[in-house]
């Protein structure tokens, strides 16, 4: 096998690519769950190629408890440098469990936190807490998710723009968004290669929530108005793996892409030629028929004036 067992632990190198490309031609729905689960099955085909490279570089070493079998030398041929390389992925596993043991147990303990500091609020689906730091974000918690936020950010907001951000917050909880962005923390954690699928996840769960809020809405103007606010005057979230309404991604991207033509149907797939014909279609008989009952209702307010002979300057009627 030679230097293809290592192609597990360098495959990641395509994280880029393949992120821009699901971030500019896949629905932000179908792009979330199609990196995250591209990022999961890298990190732990990484991790388990870490796992049996040092367990076949370390097997022929004395008084190891492995079976005999791993340190036959047709094993340990398949690895090159089998014992350099079984040696240096001893410290490198444990890193990466190290690192993804305290990313999940730092998002437990957030979550936990938070919920003990809503513990003396009303149990309702929005908590308001009086803080003169604007923010707002997303608390899972199975039965108890809530939408957290803070006076300050209320009163930056117009009240279609704070509809927006309950409506976008609410979609971070019904879709479970939390989920896609530990999993895609962890992988990063898991193999460094990773993290441009984790800021590709971080943005289109941000993208999925926006267009969910938009439609609930119906208006994508105030969901980008909303979003363009709480960027300027919001400090974020209190851990990367909650999200938020100006959280992780590019604003900016997210305004135009809410402010721009809409380029897909509602489930989700890219829009046809046909369809969008007939959309534009829709719209222009809508305006038209507005257009003919405004004439109309002039017309009944204007009562039918004579139309008497019309005579020149001077000229005596007869």
């Amino acid at each position: 096998m030679g230097v293809f067992v290592f192609l597990p632990l360098v495959l990641p190198l395509t994280a880029w690519p393949i992120a821009r490309l699901a971030e500019q031609h896949l629905h932000p729905r179908t792009a979330t769950r199609l990196l995250t689960g591209v990022a999961a099955v890298m990190a732990a085909c990484s991790t388990l190629c870490l796992g049996l490279v040092m367990v076949v570089g370390t097997a022929q070493l004395p008084g190891n408890p492995l079976p005999d079998g791993w340190s036959d030398p047709e094993v340990r041929a398949a690895v090159p440098y089998d014992e350099v390389v079984g040696k240096a992925a001893i410290p490198a596993l444990v890193v990466v469990l190290v690192a993804c043991g305290r990313t999940f147990w730092r998002h437990g303990r957030v979550r936990r936190r938070a919920h003990r500091a809503l513990a003396g609020l009303r149990e309702t689906e929005v908590a308001v807490l009086p803080d003169d730091v604007p923010y707002a974000y997303a608390l899972p918690g199975g039965r108890r998710d809530r939408v957290v936020v803070t006076t300050a950010m209320l009163d930056c907001l117009q009240p279609a723009e704070r509809r927006a951000v309950f409506a976008h917050e609410r979609a971070h909880l019904t879709a479970r968004h939390h989920r896609f962005l530990l999993a895609v923390q962890l992988a990063a954690r898991a193999n460094p290669f990773l993290r441009p699928l984790r800021t590709a996840v971080a943005y289109t769960a941000e993208r999925w929530a926006d267009e969910d809020a938009a439609q609930e809405v119906g208006s994508r103007r105030a969901v980008a108005c909303a979003i363009g606010k709480a960027a300027l005057v919001s400090r974020g979230t209190p851990v990367a793996t909650l999200a938020a309404l100006a959280a992780a991604g590019p604003v900016p991207r997210r305004v135009a892409a809410l402010l721009g033509p809409l380029r897909w149907c509602a489930a989700g797939r890219r829009c046809s030629r046909r369809w969008v014909w007939r959309r534009g279609a829709r719209r222009w008989g809508r305006r038209v028929g507005d257009v003919v009952g405004e004439l109309r209702r002039d017309d009944g307010l204007h009562p039918a004036r004579s139309h008497a002979p019309l005579t020149l300057a001077g000229e005596r009627q007869a």
